[in-house]
């Protein structure tokens, strides 16, 4: 082994030039052993918080299954750190910053899996974790050419854009976590990107906490693969978007993106486009960017005949390919950015006609008319649901009330039904009155696209339940009318 250099006081023990082949294996393998046997050991706890139950929309499961998956990844990555640390392997810059903000990011997500925090809330822990990293001195300060000579120095904006990277990371990973074994197996993998990245980079420190992070995944995937027994939860899931954005600014030169985070920015490119796709649809539609839905790429695949496995390992086999495609732009110095970029937008015009987001590319233009007529018709129902909500309160009494949503529902062909589970009745799920079956006109929408417009109904209703403790007897199950008609356009 080469000498190795004195310690500085000021960075703290020397790091050695390089680990050998067993070592790695040793890190890898260890925190795979310790992130299983947690995940186990959660398993036969019969801990019976923090679950997650499945509905009639988006979760399917058979039973509540524990969304505390986040814990025993945290865990094998912390005591990976603390065992490099004691073996002198990790300086205190910039390591010390990382392993806090990545604390920090944690336990908000964890906190949300065991208490629902909120969406703002959230989000202010994750700019809140990223302020503190920049503050510690880790940002993109210069945006360098991957070609060759010449850089950009982004001064002011250095700030702003450091912290879009560290939110938007993991606010991608989270987003796709929809599926058995996703965001998991995509962690590992960027994972093992960053660890190449550091073997290349002369980074022996950066290789070492990702190929314990890799291995963490790894031994969480043993239970979170088809049929998942545990879920990552927003805990473990902004915890590998962090660990990969942050971990990603350490391997980038002190801020110069010339090549590993370009690397990581490919590599990412199944989720990256998911999300994309995923801002556009909701865009065109009228729907908060941040609701869930069910169409997301795995359920485009699932709906397609894929099986879950199949459509998991579709997705595994291309972010390997967008992986190496990544690595590849590090090992020729920017030469391939071009194929890497090409293939990126191939994927997306594939993926977008493959998938079904376009139907058509010559009949593209009906179809966004189309989606822009259910905009408006939701935005119609969402404005008669604010205009009950307000009526709850203008109104003097339950009849008085039950009268005014009585017109409402007439308005919108909606009318109650007893329970059943027909292609044109959805249900309102309150929270101390059971459920509400309402039958929608037979027309060409979607159970999924009713359910959302009817959706908008709930908050009036839960804040009839909190003023008078019943409901109007207008939702009362009756026979529906065998004419019903479709509810006027409001834009007619």
């Amino acid at each position: 082994m080469p000498d190795v250099p004195a310690p500085d006081l000021l960075t703290g023990p020397p790091m050695p030039l390089h680990l050998s082949k067993l070592e790695m294996a040793c890190y890898y393998g260890g925190a795979l052993i310790v992130a299983a046997v947690l995940t186990h050991l959660i398993l036969r706890s019969g801990v019976s918080f923090a679950m997650d139950a499945p509905d009639t929309r988006r979760k399917f499961h058979a039973k509540p299954i524990s969304r505390l998956g986040g814990a025993p990844i945290f865990a094998a990555l912390a005591l990976g750190f603390v065992y490099a640390a004691w073996k002198g392997l990790l300086s205190w810059e910039p390591w010390f910053a990382v392993i806090l903000c990545n604390v920090l990011i944690f336990s908000v997500g964890f906190v949300d899996d065991l208490k629902p925090l909120g969406a703002k809330v959230k989000l202010a822990g994750q700019i809140g974790a990223a302020m503190i990293l920049y503050s510690l001195g880790q940002s993109i300060d210069v945006l360098s050419n991957p070609f060759g000579d010449g850089k950009v120095d982004l001064g002011w904006l250095a700030l702003p854009v450091t912290i879009l990277w560290l939110v938007s990371i993991p606010n991608i990973v989270n987003l796709i976590d929809g599926m058995d074994g996703l965001a998991g197996g995509f962690g590992m993998f960027l994972c093992l990107t960053l660890a190449v990245i550091g073997h290349y980079g002369g980074q022996p420190a950066v290789m070492l906490v990702s190929l314990v992070m890799a291995g963490a995944l790894a031994g969480f995937l043993i239970f979170n693969l088809p049929p998942a027994k545990i879920f990552l939860g927003d805990g473990g899931a902004y915890l590998i978007g962090f660990f990969v954005a942050s971990v990603g600014l350490v391997s980038s030169n002190k801020g110069s993106i010339i090549g590993a985070l370009l690397v990581v920015v490919i590599a990412l490119g199944v989720p990256i486009l998911d999300t994309l796709f995923a801002i556009l649809r909701r865009s065109i539609r009228g729907v908060p960017v941040f609701s869930a839905d069910a169409e997301h790429i795995h359920h485009r695949l699932i709906l397609l005949g894929y099986s879950k496995g199949r459509a998991l390992a579709v997705m595994y086999a291309v972010c390997v390919v967008l992986s190496l495609a990544g690595i590849s732009i590090l090992m020729t110095k920017g030469l391939a950015l071009p194929v890497a970029g090409a293939l990126l937008f191939l994927l997306a015009v594939a993926a977008a006609r493959y998938l079904g987001y376009i139907r058509s590319y010559k009949g593209m233009r009906k179809q966004i008319s189309a989606a822009m007529d259910r905009r408006r018709m939701r935005e119609y129902f969402r404005a008669r649901g604010r205009v009950l909500d307000f009526e709850v309160e203008r109104s003097a009494t339950l009849e008085e009330f039950g009268h005014t949503l009585s017109h409402a529902l007439q308005r919108m062909s909606v009318n109650c039904v007893p329970e059943s589970d027909e292609p044109d009745v959805v249900v309102l799920k309150l929270s101390n009155q059971g459920m509400i079956h309402l039958r929608h006109p037979a027309d060409r929408e979607t159970r999924a696209e009713w359910q959302l417009r009817l959706d908008e109904l709930e908050p009036a209703l839960e804040r009839c339940l909190q003023r008078w403790g019943s409901l109007p007897s207008c939702l009362t199950p009756h026979a529906p009318p065998t004419n019903a008609q479709p509810a006027p356009a409001p834009w007619n």
